[in-house]
């Protein structure tokens, strides 16, 4: 990398006011779709790419933009795809009765002073994971590339790019008003949600079935997350509906409808073996990072060193990180409002006597454990992106560690009664960590298109920070609407038909309950476990003997664990998304009609979550849970061929308008 001199490096338009608040209002918006969309489907999406394509449309317009500002603006705004996955965890809180609503401070407290944290975490492994590492990280590179082409139409590849002639946004804003169209659609009732059906086995014992979500939003996930992940989770669903369901429904037998028998063997049983299989490949996955991790330090440890010895200017500003200094400081600084809020919630759940003891030991855990998780985060993204890294498997691992903790440290010198105030503490101590993760999830994923579009890794650091402050704003009253219009599953007092799934925070929060009231079946979590340790030998094969296709563990643990209506829609997606890049390699520009594909994927999702914030705000508003339903139960039938046969229908249209356009 050539050296560039001070001067260079000070008429760089990077880090502007201009792209700080279009990062800032982007950021906004995707938080509150990824906020909603990850409650009903357990997934949440990176927002890079759009956010890039936005960020170029509205700058082209102004004097003296560079690739480097754009780069800076997806930045600020990926935090909407990463801090949002912490309703993976803070939910729970709701689902366990501990809370009825989102108090904002708390929430707040967690989101920042977590998320910067994240960010602070991972500027050591920024040479070991991302500078000197062959991971592919692949959103990081793909973002990169449309920088690249969007940012300079001198060159030979913008030439033929969609994005520098606008098509990138066109595909964007499409996809989000067809999603956005059929999402209203849906809620009138006049198309099905789903294609369902369940049934008896084995005489009238056993039970299962599939749901397919008629949902763009899933379907574009699949598209991003490609074909080895797409298929991964479908096997996971395959063992869970195919295997375990049928299974468990043999040997617990319960009377009711075949749709309420597999559901209920799916909750209390299948889940449990999902959380171990994920939970193992999380595992396996830490063990294979403590050597990247030692040289990431080295690096840092080095660099300080150089700028010790008043040589700071000797660094190429591409590899100018913030300062090791300044990161313990800022780190040091985000443990004192972490220490006060364990303190606060320690005193007022009834464990004022253990106060002392909770804050001390959940300040070291947040400390030791958000190291771990960061660098197990930060390995997964680069490895298969941020938006299938694994912080499900993370959350699992975190809320079971503590909660033994807590039953070994203070449940013995607790009152009964006190039970459920360790079982929210220990969800509140996950929340943190889990903040930590997220954003450490996205980081490296940031930094490795930064190294390729040439940026300084010290500003993108900062830019995270200020996302990170963005999205906390936004989360808790995104959170406490959905709370109200709709409920999560679980939770007391909620309608089951209407309340918002949070398969996550619901998982995590039972795991805190049966560790802590020792009711936990630890033989599920062992089948889950045994199933992981083959899936991992078997990737293993995979790697060495076919190495295009692989079989992640994590993908096929999310796979048993998600229900079928999430599952198997992301698969269908995966699998016309790999068939829609094999047509594109046969095409004149097939990186520009690739592109386009993310692009419109992006939109999909886009439109689809923000139409369901916005509709959350109806029903809270109105009191009544369909507020836009146009015909009754007595339609459900032809609802569900007309809304299957149009969405095959839009899909072949959108796919062909795609290759079209990224021929003009």
């Amino acid at each position: 990398m050539q050296q560039q001199s001070p001067a260079s490096i000070t008429s760089l338009s990077e880090f502007t006011i201009r792209g700080l608040l279009i990062g800032v209002i982007i950021t906004v918006i995707f938080t509150a779709a990824n906020v909603y969309f990850g409650l009903k489907a357990g997934i949440t999406f990176s927002t890079s790419i759009p956010a890039a394509v936005i960020s170029m449309a509205i700058l082209r317009g102004f004097p003296g933009v560079t690739m480097q500002e754009n780069n800076i603006v997806q930045t600020v705004a990926s935090a909407a795809g990463t801090l949002s996955s912490i309703i993976f965890v803070l939910p729970g809180l709701i689902i366990v009765g501990w809370w009825t609503g989102f108090p904002f401070w708390m929430s707040f407290g967690i989101c920042a002073a977590g998320g910067i944290l994240g960010v602070m975490y991972t500027i050591p492994l920024r040479r070991a994971l991302v500078t000197d590492s062959d991971l592919p990280y692949p959103e990081g590179v793909a973002c990169a590339e449309v920088l690249k082409v969007g940012s300079n139409p001198a060159s030979t590849a913008a030439a033929e790019s969609v994005e520098s002639g606008g098509a990138g946004l066109k595909a964007v804003v499409v996809g989000s008003i067809v999603s956005a169209v059929f999402y209203v659609i849906v809620q009138t009732k006049i198309f099905a949600s789903d294609v369902f059906q369940y049934f008896h086995i084995g005489g009238k014992g056993g039970a299962t079935g599939y749901d397919f979500s008629l949902s763009f939003a899933l379907f574009a996930i699949g598209h991003l997350v490609g074909l080895s992940v797409g298929i991964a989770m479908g096997v996971g669903a395959l063992i869970g509906w195919g295997w375990a369901v049928p299974h468990f429904t043999l040997l617990h037998p319960a009377a009711g409808a075949a749709a309420d028998v597999a559901q209920g063997a799916w909750s209390h049983y299948v889940r449990f073996v999902g959380a171990g299989t994920i939970g193992v490949a999380a595992v396996w996955t830490l063990g294979t990072l403590v050597k990247p991790v030692i040289r990431g330090l080295a690096g840092a440890m080095a660099a300080a060193r150089v700028r010790k010895a008043g040589q700071a200017d000797t660094l190429p500003r591409t590899e100018r990180d913030i300062p090791i200094g300044m990161v313990a400081l800022v780190s040091l600084g985000c443990l004192v409002p972490v220490a006060w809020l364990l303190w606060h919630f320690s005193t007022i759940s009834g464990l004022g006597s253990h106060a002392l003891l909770l804050t001390v030991g959940g300040v070291i855990f947040v400390v030791i454990l958000g190291f771990v998780v960061s660098t197990v985060c930060g390995y997964m993204a680069g490895l298969i992106g941020s938006s299938n890294s694994p912080l499900s498997g993370i959350g699992i691992l975190v809320v079971v560690i503590f909660a033994l903790l807590l039953v070994l440290s203070v449940k013995s010198h607790l009152p009964p009664e006190a039970g459920k105030a360790l079982v929210a503490f220990a969800l509140f101590v996950t929340a943190i960590v889990f903040a930590v993760a997220s954003i450490a999830n996205n980081n490296l994923q940031d930094l490795k298109t930064g190294q390729l579009v040439d940026a300084t890794p010290s500003k993108q650091q900062w830019a995270l920070v200020v996302g990170v402050i963005a999205g906390a704003l936004i989360i808790p009253p995104v959170l406490d609407l959905l709370n109200h219009a709709y409920g999560f599953l679980g939770a007391p007092g909620v309608n089951p038909a209407t309340a918002l799934p949070a398969p996550q925070a619901g998982l995590i929060s039972a795991l805190a309950q049966g560790v802590i009231q020792n009711n936990i079946d630890w033989s599920l979590i062992g089948t889950g476990g045994l199933i992981g340790v083959a899936l991992i030998v078997f990737d293993g094969i995979l790697s060495r003997f076919a190495k295009p296709m692989r079989l992640p563990p994590l993908a096929v643990g999310l796979g048993i664990y998600l229900p079928t209506s999430v599952t198997l829609m992301v698969v269908v997606g995966a699998i016309v998304g790999w068939w829609f890049n094999r047509r594109a390699d046969k095409a004149p520009k097939p990186d520009a009609t690739k592109q386009l594909g993310v692009l419109l994927a992006s939109g999909l999702i886009v439109g689809e979550s923000l139409l369901g914030v916005v509709v959350a705000a109806i029903v809270a508003f109105s009191g009544n849970s369909s507020p836009l339903a146009l015909v009754g139960p007595g339609f459900e039938t032809a609802s569900i061929w007309i809304g299957g046969a149009t969405f095959v229908a839009v899909t072949f249209v959108l796919y062909r308008w795609i290759e079209r356009l990224a021929q003009n």
